[in-house]
């Protein structure tokens, strides 16, 4: 399995901005579809954006939807997701997760569809 290590969170205003990372430690990172969840304290573990293999297609969840942007770098073996005009709703525990994939172009919106997780970056947006 491919092992995933998140960084990029941290303490942010509301209205702010951060850029979360996901990098992969394998260079077959071209194979797997990606994605981002967030958990929140007492909450289950929630869809918030994923990506195909090779970038073409992206989908995120209605609550971020136009705040939030996926986007990959195959060269580097990272998967970024951009969080701008943050909200205090917005803090959780984010986490990316990948999954090999023989189809280039699906995206994948569920949990259970993932097969390796990193292991976490936490938000705080503070009001």
């Amino acid at each position: 399995q491919v092992q995933l290590v998140e960084s990029g969170g941290g303490l942010v205003q509301a209205g702010g901005s951060l850029r979360l990372s996901c990098e992969a430690s394998q260079d077959t990172f071209n194979r797997y579809a990606m994605g981002w969840f967030r958990q929140a304290p007492g909450k289950e573990r929630e869809f918030v954006a994923a990506i195909s293999r090779r970038g073409s297609n992206a989908y995120s969840s209605d609550s971020v939807k136009g705040r939030f942007t996926i986007s990959r770098d195959n060269a580097k073996n990272t998967v970024y997701l951009q969080l701008n005009i943050l909200k205090p709703e917005d803090t959780a525990v984010y986490y990316c997760a990948a999954v090999a994939v023989a189809n280039s172009d699906v995206v994948l919106t569920t949990r259970t569809q993932y097969t390796s997780w990193g292991q976490g970056t936490q938000v705080t947006v503070s009001s």
